[in-house]
């Protein structure tokens, strides 16, 4: 139906805070979180304070990539519950005033969906399998892959299969897993059956999808063969360093072909279109890896998405000049097509920013950390700079993300043992790669509670560390020093000096580790340096951390009015 409700354009602004279906709540003690388990915590989040929650993939799946491997788009996995389950957490969320925006996961299936069973069944050349990226192999008798493309995962992007009499048959494309074979997106078919999909979720009541891989889904015609120019950027980065003098040139020649290829853009518009039809403002919101932000803001036109993750702010190091840098350019790309910045420093694809932010060795993007890993963290330091950049963030004009269990201070758990872990990263490189387990491990609730409160058995599909316990909400719920305390208060600030809707004016800190700004009525200083530096005039709003006497210790930041 056409929209007759105001347009609020929430999605400005909103604080929205991902759920990790698995790892949040589980109401019936096997270990797995999942639906019901969400539903029964959503007044602790809406305490919280945020707007809205968005859920990674919760979609029938033989969970090889912890639900990434979708077997079914319009049905929930039983691991999490049934729709009638969705439906009742969609209505108690909508009860408390928060809005739910669900993962989809277009750029490939799981190879257990029935399309892509059809399309190995049938013979090359068919309509079934021009739904996939099947190819021909190249050498004498085709035994090598179709070109030099290598999964994000690891190894190479291509599968043979075999056919019927058993000789080997056509390759099929992964940029991720094996088990996760890409769509042919220029099929008209494939088109339509996601339109499908998006109709399937917002008629029960969703208001907006978080687009996995938004990036992706699009391939050069003819599929060139491709060579990283720099290592790293695997998930669409174009290769070319932050802050370097390249040209367009030098970013074309040098972004993947298999990665933000303009004819994304195309599939979005018509997504907006139908978004567009139903009340009460539908969003949608890209995972999309792309280089320089002046480029990702091609996602956020007018017509297509309305936001996308701000990864360069993410990725950028605790150092004032740096962080000053990327605020600038995020605001400007973003603003030059009438959409907001958004702002995040952790999800389930990370390490978590109060490990991150302290590590001393390079990590990229899905490498992880564990025992044996270079440059691990010191706990306490990692902490107060999660705690200093989340005070920062949220300080700043337009919308932000918060991944579940940060507002608890959680690090990353670097001591998961070889056998429990699960992340394919792990197994396709044989170890080399921890993956991003570290960051999934099930949440504390209650210190004295089975799975401290995750569920009521002592089970957790991963096992969670004692430190656990010395985190857990209730523990910090009455602590005014705690990090939830921290979180609620920046929260609660934020809205009351309507800082998502403010305007970002850059001040004189007086020292090049301090970055300093005023938004409406408030001042903000955010000393990332090694060395405490005279704190400003001014009543304290908030603070990170223990201010010094007349004193801004390092990696701390303060909110200051007058």
């Amino acid at each position: 139906m056409t929209s007759v409700l105001p347009r609020t354009e929430w999605w400005r602004s909103a604080v929205i805070y991902q759920i990790y279906p698995r790892s949040f709540a589980d109401s019936n003690g096997d270990g797995m979180g999942d639906l019901l388990g969400i539903r029964d915590r959503l007044p602790e989040l809406a305490e919280l304070g945020i707007d809205a929650v968005w859920l990674s993939p919760f979609y029938t799946s033989p969970q090889r990539d912890a639900g990434y491997d979708v077997a079914d788009y319009c049905d929930v996995d039983p691991l999490f519950g049934t729709l009638d389950d969705f439906d009742s957490m969609t209505s108690r969320a909508h009860e408390l005033g928060l809005r739910l925006i669900v993962d989809l996961v277009p750029n490939h299936s799981s190879s257990d969906h029935r399309w892509f069973q059809e399309a190995l069944a049938a013979a090359p050349g068919s309509v079934e399998r021009d739904r996939y990226m099947f190819r021909d192999g190249l050498g004498e008798n085709g035994e090598l892959p179709p070109n030099n493309w290598e999964s994000v995962f690891g190894g190479r992007a291509w599968t043979r299969t075999e056919n019927p009499d058993g000789t080997p048959g056509q390759w099929y494309l992964h940029l991720f897993d094996s088990t996760q074979p890409d769509f042919n997106w220029h099929n008209p078919w494939v088109r339509r059956r996601f339109e499908d999909v998006l109709r399937f979720w917002l008629d029960r009541g969703v208001d907006g999808f978080r687009v996995d891989v938004a990036h992706g889904m699009i391939k050069a015609e003819g599929l060139p063969d491709w060579t990283p120019p720099l290592a790293g950027g695997s998930m669409g980065g174009a290769g070319i360093p932050e802050g370097g003098d390249a040209t367009a040139a030098d970013l074309a020649a040098s972004r993947a072909p298999f990665w933000a290829q303009a004819g994304v853009h195309e599939i979005y518009r018509e997504w907006r279109e139908i978004l567009n039809s139903y009340d009460g403002e539908r969003i949608l919101a890209a995972e999309a890896w792309v280089d320089p932000l002046t480029d990702m803001a091609k996602w956020v036109r007018p017509d297509e998405m309305h936001q996308a993750f701000n990864f360069p702010y993410l990725e950028t190091p605790w150092a004032a000049v740096p962080l000053r840098a990327v605020i600038d350019a995020s605001i400007s790309a973003f603003a030059a097509v009438e959409a907001p910045s958004t702002w995040v420093l952790s999800n389930h694809d990370v390490v978590r920013h109060a490990s991150r932010l302290a590590l001393t060795a390079e990590n990229p993007q899905g490498a992880g950390i564990g025992p044996k890993s270079a440059g691990l963290p010191i706990p306490e330091l990692g902490l107060s700079r999660a705690r200093a950049a989340t005070a920062l963030m949220l300080a700043l004009p337009g919308s932000a993300y918060l991944y579940q269990g940060e507002e608890l201070g959680l690090p990353e758990v670097i001591d998961l043992p070889d056998e429990a872990r699960q992340d394919p990263t792990w197994f396709r490189t044989n170890g080399e790669r921890y993956g991003r387990d570290g960051c999934r491990v099930p949440i504390p609730w209650e210190a004295n509670s089975p799975s401290y409160g995750f569920g009521p058995s002592d089970a957790a599909w991963l096992p969670q560390p004692a430190e656990w316990a010395t985190l857990a909400r209730d523990v910090q719920r009455h602590d005014d020093n705690s990090t939830l305390s921290l979180y609620r208060h920046a929260l609660a600030l934020r809205r009351a000096h309507e800082l998502a809707t403010g305007e970002l004016k850059w001040l004189d800190s007086g020292a090049d580790a301090v970055l300093a700004l005023r938004n409406g009525d408030v001042r903000v200083y955010a000393n990332t340096g090694d060395s405490a530096v005279p704190l400003p005039a001014g009543e304290v709003l908030l603070a990170s951390g223990p201010l010094g006497e007349n004193q801004l210790p390092a990696d701390t930041t303060v909110w200051l009015r007058g």
